[in-house]
């Protein structure tokens, strides 16, 4: 489904003079229809704030929100259509690689596009804007943190069966070789998975020290459940690389035991930064608004980078971005931030589930770099 983010009465999307169309591509359904809710209000108020500055190149930004919580194929037809139509003249959102791998073909090379979600790694498309995690910088300290401090050496990885999942698997193999440890078994499943009894069977016998958790949204959330119903939180730890406070929430106080996430934000930072993101954010839509979590704010950060991009080269032409963006930056909830090879370049932290919120418990810049 697409609309449009106005109140206007429903009709044929068409382009409007003076305004600069962008492609909002968020889950609205499946197991990332959790998180959608926040990257929508956070999308929103960058949206604002852009406008309120001025808007790009002289329009008023206008969001056309996708869900991307459709089928690839389905979602990257829409987009297109969009684009085709002239009604967007850029893209961005927080949505599942299998998406991007749709999309970026389709538009990237006529559109920018900002991709706002973690992700495995290696996206090298023109046109194509990264502002998120990658495993090596985001999991390989962790897990090295976790080696040195927590003593764990065997890992067990539970993932949806999709791309992300199976490559940063891949990756997880070597960081644990790193630290004298390894990955002492694996389960993918399909995305909307309710039964993780045979997982969690071959954990326990398996002897995990920890859990590698490479699930989205209410996925992890049902999993969490279960892993604490089995006693397992009493004995192995678990990592995740994608959990936020709204799925800390929907999980319950009793399944977040033992539960760590990695990542570059979290709503407990309490930098100038993120407190005044905080309280935009809250006067902008309500104290009892979704959390805007990590991914949230990532979509906040999507739009500030598109305008920044469209600013700089005086254009949305891919062209001329592409030959301006080294020379990026932008200013959000993590302060100031820079491209490098079309990546965002971020600090990352540790931070360790207490009931329904998160306390970061270390900076990994420490445990970055290169492995031995």
């Amino acid at each position: 489904m697409t609309h449009r983010d106005d109140a206007r009465p429903p009709g044929p999307l068409a382009p409007e003079p003076g305004t600069l169309g962008v492609a909002l591509v968020v889950p609205r359904q499946g197991p990332a229809g959790i998180f959608g809710p926040a990257c929508e209000l956070c999308a929103r108020l960058a949206t604002d704030e852009v406008n309120q500055a001025g808007g790009v190149l002289g329009r008023e930004l206008r969001l056309v929100t996708v869900d991307g919580g459709a089928r690839p194929a389905r979602v990257a037809a829409e987009v297109e259509a969009l684009v085709s139509a002239g009604i967007v003249h850029g893209v961005t959102g927080w949505h599942i690689s299998s998406v991007r791998q749709a999309l970026a073909p389709l538009v990237a090379h006529r559109v920018p596009y900002v991709y706002t979600a973690l992700y495995e790694g290696g996206e090298d498309s023109a046109g194509v804007f990264l502002t998120s995690e990658t495993p090596d910088g985001q999991l390989r300290p962790a897990m090295r943190l976790l080696a040195a401090e927590r003593r764990v050496r065997r890992w067990y990885v539970v993932g949806n069966d999709y791309v992300w999942p199976r490559r940063t698997a891949r990756a997880a193999y070597a960081y644990a070789r790193e630290t004298g440890g390894g990955i002492c078994g694996e389960s993918y499943l399909p995305l909307g998975t309710h039964d993780f009894a045979a997982a969690l069977t071959r954990i326990e016998r398996r002897a995990a020290d920890a859990v590698l958790m490479l699930l989205v949204g209410s996925d992890a959330v049902r999993f969490n459940r279960a892993f604490a119903a089995a006693g397992l939180d009493q004995r192995c730890l678990r990592l995740s690389t994608l959990m936020d406070e709204n799925m800390l929430a929907a999980s319950g106080p009793d399944a977040t035991r033992g539960l760590a996430a990695t990542g570059g934000f979290f709503d407990a930072l309490a930098t100038a930064d993120t407190l005044d993101f905080h309280g935009r954010y809250a006067a902008r839509f309500g104290l009892n608004s979704p959390a805007p979590s990590a991914l949230g704010e990532s979509c906040y950060e999507g739009v500030l980078l598109l305008a920044a991009l469209i600013t700089r080269a005086r254009s949305w032409q891919v062209p001329a971005i592409e030959g301006a963006a080294e020379q990026v930056s932008y200013e959000g909830a993590r302060g100031l931030l820079r491209l490098n090879r079309r990546h965002v370049r971020q600090r990352i932290y540790l931070a360790e589930a207490e009931g329904l919120d998160f306390s970061v418990t270390a900076d990994l810049d420490a445990w970055s770099g290169p492995g031995p």
